[in-house]
């Protein structure tokens, strides 16, 4: 189940939220929390804080689930223009300059990830909900593996 969080009118350009938007974005929770945390750019302190709203409401959501066991990701993350302040800069003989102050709002969208089944993530988010049976899983496994094996070996000996 996934979660929203949305900042708005924050008074930095889009283009430099941007990139640290696109530092985080498909990253698990955790990790992109320890990115943001020592990022020296100075919108990676709000979108952390935004990230940590949409934890909250993710939780919010699903009282029951722990977070840890959740694998959760950011789905979607997205920084539009915000309005723009419009001010006169004074210029030489008696001009002036347009200045344009930027603003954005930012979109981020939390949800748990599902690994399809067979693959190696998915053994391993199994293993961590129920270790006996994960290893049970893994010991048939490996042996249709090494029956195939001994029959592909006698087929090519023929």
């Amino acid at each position: 189940m996934e979660a929203t969080a949305k900042l708005r009118n924050v008074p930095t350009s889009p283009r430099k939220m941007r990139m640290v938007a696109n530092l985080v974005r498909g990253q698990k929770v955790t990790r992109a929390l320890g990115l943001l945390k020592f990022e020296a750019n100075s919108g990676a302190e709000r979108i952390e804080k935004l990230l940590l709203s949409a934890l909250a409401n993710w939780q919010q959501k699903n009282e029951e689930e722990r977070i840890e066991d959740a694998n959760l990701y950011i789905k979607e993350i997205f920084v539009d223009e915000g309005r723009q302040l419009k001010r006169l800069r004074p210029a030489p003989q008696g001009r002036g300059h347009r200045i344009r102050k930027r603003s954005n709002h930012v979109t981020l969208v939390i949800d748990s990830k599902v690994e399809p089944m067979g693959s190696k993530a998915a053994a391993k988010q199994a293993a961590e909900k129920n270790p006996v049976e994960a290893q049970a899983g893994a010991v048939r496994t490996r042996r249709s593996s090494s029956k195939k094996t001994t029959e592909n070996k006698a087929e090519a000996s023929v």
